[in-house]
């Protein structure tokens, strides 16, 4: 169906205020936009309590429509890992499509074919929504969060649309609406628990749980052991060799973000994520040459101390504790047994920093 927008004669031909502001007519009735002859646009709201009938269902229909788009662009975000939750984004869009052709009669037998483009952001006091949508990676949570909370919304406003208007069966339309909103609160919240029950989101989360591990704690942990190991013997080698904190806390920065910024290009040109799953290229180069270096600065801060001997100190108890914390990750997210995770960074951890010394106790 398709809708076309009339205009006055006024449209054809701006009008000049004073201050040198040239403004013309909104295309919705009383919504006007201006524009200074050096500046963008400027949309001028309307508050939402002095929406008259026909405005106020152009407004329900827009938003039925961007709803409608809405669950259909998560669907199709979700739809290869996550099915299930493709099936009630579906549903839900065919439900919000509904809506709408219902809104376009009604609005069509009292109004006629001219339906004004009313939009959320036109109307003061509306309902505004953070373009989530938008975001090339989503969660499931943040995907039925979101869904809750748009049902709940549109439901608000049915209810606050029916307090506006006097006519019978635009009222009753709109309180049929509020009931069917309801209802999808109803039905998302059944959707979940039938097929929770059924064990299909208890897979769809463990599916997240795997990508979650592919594409952020895989790129993540190979930067923090190669920054707080393979800059051990570099940082430790240069404190050994000159006795000075300061000297030490120089190499250590510079292998540290030499390394990030290495380990940042591997990982992010090592493949393009998409037979393998792991997500996106620049996403996983990021977190790994951000975690690699920050394993290696970890340890090279404690030179700032001008104590050679407290600062060595101080790095090594560091170093323990980013060896620990490594173990926990493999432990935790990668299944690694505790002990053999341990005993896996633990001597790699110590050969480096034995080396390290070595080399820089031979200077």
């Amino acid at each position: 169906m398709m809708f076309f927008l009339s205009f006055s004669s006024e449209d054809k031909a701006p009008r000049r205020p004073t201050s040198g502001v040239l403004c013309r007519p909104a295309l919705a009735a009383s919504f006007a936009g201006c524009r200074s002859n050096s500046g963008p646009l400027h949309i001028m709201v309307k508050p939402f309590h002095e929406l008259n009938e026909k405005e106020l269902l152009a407004l329900a229909i827009a938003s039925e429509e961007e709803d409608s788009k809405i669950y259909g662009s998560f669907a199709e975000k979700v739809r290869a890992e996550f099915p299930t939750t493709a099936e009630l984004l579906d549903s839900m869009q065919e439900q919000e499509s509904d809506h709408r052709r219902r809104l376009i009669d009604m609005f069509q037998s009292r109004f006629g074919n001219k339906i004004p483009l009313i939009r959320r952001q036109d109307v003061k006091g509306f309902v505004r929504r953070r373009p989530i949508w938008l975001n090339r990676t989503l969660t499931l949570p943040q995907i039925r969060r979101e869904v809750q909370t748009k049902e709940s919304e549109t439901t608000r406003f049915y209810e606050r649309a029916m307090e506006r208007t006097t006519d019978p069966e635009i009222r009753k339309l709109l309180g049929d609406l509020v009931e069917i909103e309801r209802k999808h609160e109803d039905f998302a919240d059944e959707f979940v628990k039938e097929k929770s029950e059924k064990g299909e989101f208890a897979k769809e989360d463990q599916a997240r749980k795997r990508l979650f591990v592919l594409q952020v704690v895989q790129p993540g942990l190979a930067g923090l052991m190669d920054g707080s190991v393979s800059t051990l013997a570099p940082v430790f080698a240069a404190a050994f060799a000159t006795r000075n904190s300061w000297d030490a806390f120089l190499v250590g920065i510079a292998a540290s973000v030499g390394a990030g910024i290495s380990m940042g290009f591997a990982e992010a040109l090592s493949d393009d994520g998409v037979l393998s799953g792991r997500g996106q290229p620049l996403l996983r180069g990021t977190i790994c040459g951000l975690m690699t270096t920050l394993g290696g600065i970890g340890h090279t801060l404690p030179f700032l101390i001008p104590n050679f001997y407290i600062a060595t100190w101080v790095a090594v108890v560091v170093v323990a504790i980013e060896l620990a914390v490594i173990a926990w990750i493999r432990n935790h997210y990668m299944d690694t047994p505790l002990v053999s995770a341990i005993f896996q960074v633990v001597l790699g951890g110590v050969l480096v920093f034995l080396a390290g010394i070595a080399i820089g106790s031979a200077g």
